[in-house]
């Protein structure tokens, strides 16, 4: 799916979802949930080859492998939090959101607890301690 045909959902899908708003409401939440769900679908589907070249300079590097995991997994929690926020957000629930955030930013910090300590072995060692 081209960018064009992308917008253009997801433009029809908003005007519906607005339209529906003024009679039912949950129909326009669901409408926008449904259309979401499906366009970042299609986006994580035209993603993987980006992923495999990424993967591929990552091995060719030499770098640890549980680095690139980390990295990925970080992207993932991104793109998923910042989803559901936005959800919350077009359903008026931006306490939600806001907690949704904070949800994501707490799991990329403990996900990314071993490479702190990777990082504060190597300074301890470099500074003779």
């Amino acid at each position: 799916m081209d960018i064009t045909a992308f917008a253009a959902l997801a433009v029809i899908a908003a005007i519906f979802s607005v339209i529906l708003r003024r009679y039912h409401a949950e129909y326009g939440v669901f409408i926008s949930v449904a259309c979401g769900g499906m366009l970042l679908a299609v986006l994580l589907q035209q993603l993987i080859p980006a992923i495999q070249q990424i993967n591929s300079f990552f091995q060719s590097s030499g770098m640890p492998e549980e680095y690139v995991i980390i990295l990925f997994k970080s992207l993932g929690i991104c793109y998923i939090t910042q989803f559901a926020a936005d959800t919350c957000r077009d359903a008026g629930e931006s306490a939600l959101a806001a907690k949704a955030e904070v949800a994501g930013r707490i799991s990329i910090l403990l996900l990314s607890l071993p490479l702190f300590e990777e990082i504060s072995q190597i300074v301890s060692g470099l500074a003779g301690g």
